[in-house]
C-alpha cells in the first residue's frame, strides 16, 4: 500500500463518526478532538473539566467542542453548573453498532 494512503487510513480509524459536524467546516484537528470527547462520553457522562482531563485537551477547547456537538444535538448538558455532559444517541453510528443493533 502507498505510504500516504496508509497514513490517511490510519488517521481515519481513530475518528468517531459522530465527530463530523453538518453545519460547520470539519478540520482534521477538530474532528480528532471531538472524537476523543465522544469516546470519553461513551464511557460515562462527565463534566467539562473531567472530559478535558481525560481527552488531554484544555478546558476551553473542551467547552468549545462540546458546544459545537450540542448544536448538532449529539450531546446535551444536564443539571446545574458544573453541567454533566451526555451523548444523546443522535448522530452517525459505527459499522459495528449497526451490526449489533440489527441482530
Amino acid at each position: 500500500m502507498f505510504p500516504a494512503l496508509k497514513n490517511s487510513l490510519n488517521g481515519l480509524m481513530s475518528v468517531h463518526p459522530k465527530a463530523f459536524l453538518s453545519h460547520k467546516r470539519n478540520v482534521r484537528e477538530g474532528v480528532s478532538t471531538r472524537s476523543r470527547i465522544i469516546m470519553v462520553l461513551e464511557r460515562s457522562p462527565s463534566s467539562a473539566k473531567t472530559i478535558a482531563e481525560e481527552a488531554g485537551i484544555s478546558y476551553s477547547a473542551a467547552l468549545h467542542h462540546l458546544r459545537l456537538l450540542e448544536e448538532e444535538h449529539i450531546v446535551r448538558r444536564e443539571g446545574g453548573k458544573p453541567y454533566i455532559w451526555k451523548l444523546t444517541g443522535i448522530g452517525q453510528l459505527r459499522l459495528t453498532e449497526i451490526t449489533v443493533q440489527r441482530l
